[in-house]
């Protein structure tokens, strides 16, 4: 645990309970449901929406709105740089943000297999604490039940996000032109090779980390500061930025260009791809964002974006051209031309 995961627990001690299993009794909406939701959500979590302990929530909002969904099944629950909690809350905070919206709200679903132990319930439940006020977003409302031993894998965790759209921003696929710029904002890959390393057992010199973090802060600054020039934002996710930039291409019937030695990828991270066979243009990622901007703008946008938290490695990675419609196309560090075609199948599963 680092230093900084210590000091979260620290300042939320468990409780004393009178059980340590979570059973299907937890589930029953009766009194070991409320024993459970009283010695962990509602206290961590309070909030006057939160507090009242409803079904849904009443919400005052004003102007278009950004409204998103996700569910998170990923092996392990635990992992490192992060657990099932905080990439719950942080993917769900980053999907809003692609809309170019300010989060503001979330719900949050568990689907708990029995079994699961309430330390590992209480972790879960502080991260996702410590996340929401780094994001700076409240859980107004959610749903506990558990299943069956073997049903379920440890925790699901299902969200939905709602968040106010930054007066200046007009994220389109329709406003994408040829010369726009593609910026990557950090290392690739770093997220489903953390996962893998510990499914396969590597180990390397430097522990490959999650790169799961919240990116909204950094996206209202860049808003604030670019507006409608930022065409659009993605988070590549699973399928990885290949696959954005495939649907991309697709969706506005336009080409992309790539350029493979600015892409930046950590040198354990593309060991460990290179053990396992992988591609790290299709891995996972959690902590980074694809931002199509115009083409005249994109200097001052890398350089604003490097001196923003999550954004020291960010780089221009391509473009979009009149070339090669539908198809994003990379010259490698040796100068060849090879097509990235979009991820068939699933390459890493349970990774998000």
């Amino acid at each position: 645990m680092t230093k900084t995961k210590l000091n979260m627990h620290l300042q939320c001690p468990m409780p004393k309970l009178d059980f340590e299993v979570i059973t299907l009794g937890h589930g029953s909406g009766g009194l070991l449901t409320n024993q459970l939701l009283d010695s962990g959500v509602f206290n961590l979590l309070s909030n006057d929406w939160l507090d009242q302990r409803h079904d849904g929530a009443l919400l005052n909002l004003s102007g278009q709105t950004a409204f998103s969904t996700d569910s998170f099944v990923i092996s392990p629950v635990f992992f490192p740089g992060g657990n099932i909690g905080e990439l719950a809350v942080n993917g769900t905070v980053n999907d809003i943000a692609m809309c170019g919206a300010i989060p503001e709200y979330i719900s949050l679903g568990f689907i708990i297999e029995e079994g699961l132990t309430m330390q590992e319930f209480w972790d879960i439940l502080v991260s996702i604490k410590f996340a929401c006020e780094k994001a700076n977003v409240k859980v107004v409302t959610g749903d506990t039940k558990v299943v069956e031993r073997g049903k379920g894998d440890k925790i699901f965790i299902n969200t939905t996000g709602v968040g106010r759209v930054h007066p200046q921003a007009n994220i389109h696929i329709n406003n994408i032109k040829v010369d726009d710029k593609i910026i990557v904002s950090g290392n690739l890959a770093t997220h489903g090779m953390a996962i893998m390393s510990v499914r396969e057992g590597l180990e390397f010199e430097t522990d490959i980390e999650s790169d799961t973090c919240a990116l909204n802060h950094t996206i209202k600054y860049l808003l604030d500061e670019f507006g409608i020039d930022i065409h659009l934002l993605r988070d590549p996710t699973r399928g990885g930025v290949a696959t954005v930039l495939n649907e991309i291409a697709k969706q506005t019937n336009k080409g992309i260009t790539l350029s493979q030695k600015e892409l930046p990828i950590k040198e354990q991270v593309e060991g460990a791809c290179e053990i396992l066979g992988l591609d790290p243009l299709y891995v996972a990622n959690e902590g980074l964002f694809i931002a199509v901007v115009d083409g005249n703008i994109a200097d001052d946008f890398l350089q604003k974006l490097k001196s923003l938290d999550h954004g020291a490695h960010a780089s221009i990675i391509g473009e979009v051209v009149n070339n090669h419609p539908r198809q994003v196309v990379m010259t490698s560090a040796i100068g060849g031309r090879r097509v990235i075609n979009m991820l068939v199948g699933e390459q890493l599963p349970r990774i998000c």
